[in-house]
């Protein structure tokens, strides 16, 4: 039974991770810290977890933390995981980090549109967790880099497609729509409910900062430097996640290419899941779920394709890919304590 600890576990991202881990069969929840809620049982925080989960919030503290747990989770603002990262990782210990701080390869990448990198040294050492592509780097990886929702639900419909050459890469535009708390848990005016209810609007357009992520992986998977257009749009949901890609087909390409590509590339990957023809990805049929739904459509009279896919912001889009890293890094079944049916 591994031991397993949770580095701001109060967050919507950590809170999923204490719901989900604490019914894995695999390991045992030891240690749950908070800067906000320190000296609070984590079921005062979050009642629904009475009775299952009887932690109490700890300050941080890296000793306590290594004495006490193998692997951790750091679910914290992006910059707070560098200053601490180096060091669990020093006392031997396998980090999965939900920030943005070690999903670069490239870490001017990263300077650019965060902030300066202050353990420049741990790059080498991560690997990007997305978990059906880089399976077997993150195999044996100290440090996974956990994936931002927006990238997790463009870059598992595109990969396969880039990769077989099916796409024109200097035509792909993407539009994405959240629900609110992916912009987590800490009141802004922004998603107050009378400002988010009722409203549904684009933001960040063209600035976002997760556009270099989804750039920075399409351009190794593609051998070439791939740019994007992409905006995302706030709904008023509260979890969820829907990504519509346009692009132009390579000449050639049929619907049934693009459909036994899709299949054949996530073959017995269980959270993967292509759409009957019959019907396009819904946040609804995800909810609270790992999978991540992926339909599409060839628009034959101009030859575009519109590759849909649907997650969970909070599930597949951060701690459920997250425990799907642990797993595959601690080398149990990748599915393990992950198979609840969407709600």
């Amino acid at each position: 039974m591994t031991r397993v600890g949770i580095v701001g576990a109060t967050g919507y991202a950590g809170a999923e991770l204490v719901r989900i881990l604490s019914g894995h069969p695999d390991v045992e929840l030891t240690i749950l810290t908070s800067r906000q809620y320190a000296g609070i049982p984590f079921h005062r925080i979050y009642p629904a977890m009475a009775g299952v989960v009887d932690l109490i919030c700890e300050e941080y503290n890296t000793d306590s933390l290594c004495d006490r747990a193998d692997m951790i989770f750091t679910a914290l603002p992006h910059k707070l995981p560098m200053e601490i990262v180096p060091e669990l990782v020093k006392q031997g210990k396998r980090v999965v980090d939900l920030s943005a701080d070690f999903r670069f390869s490239d870490v001017s990448r990263y300077e650019a549109f965060y902030q300066p990198h202050t353990a420049k040294n741990m790059i080498g050492k991560s690997v990007y967790g997305l978990s059906e592509v880089y399976t077997e780097k993150i195999k044996d990886a100290v440090l996974v880099g956990n994936p931002g929702c927006y990238p997790t639900s463009l870059l598992l419909p595109l990969i396969p497609l880039l990769k077989s050459n099916f796409l024109d890469i200097h035509t792909i535009i993407a539009d994405s729509k959240s629900g609110v708390s992916g912009a987590g848990r800490s009141p802004s005016l922004t998603t107050h409910f009378c400002e988010a209810n009722e409203s549904f609007k684009a933001y960040k357009v063209a600035e976002h900062r997760h556009t270099p992520e989804m750039e920075e992986v399409l351009s190794q998977e593609a051998g070439k430097p791939v740019n994007i257009t992409f905006v995302p749009h706030l709904v008023p949901m509260s979890r969820g996640m829907l990504t519509t890609t346009y692009s132009s087909l390579s000449p050639g390409v049929s619907s049934e290419d693009i459909r036994n590509c899709i299949i054949s590339f996530y073959a017995g990957r269980s959270f993967v899941r292509l759409c009957h023809e019959s019907r396009m990805p819904d946040t609804l049929h995800v909810r609270g779920s790992n999978y991540c739904d992926i339909g599409f459509r060839t628009d034959e009279r101009n030859n575009r394709l519109i590759l849909i896919s649907a997650i969970d912001n909070l599930v597949k889009g951060a701690a459920g890919q997250a425990i799907q890293n642990m797993n595959i890094m601690l080398g149990l079944d990748e599915t393990a304590g992950l198979m609840g049916v969407p709600f």
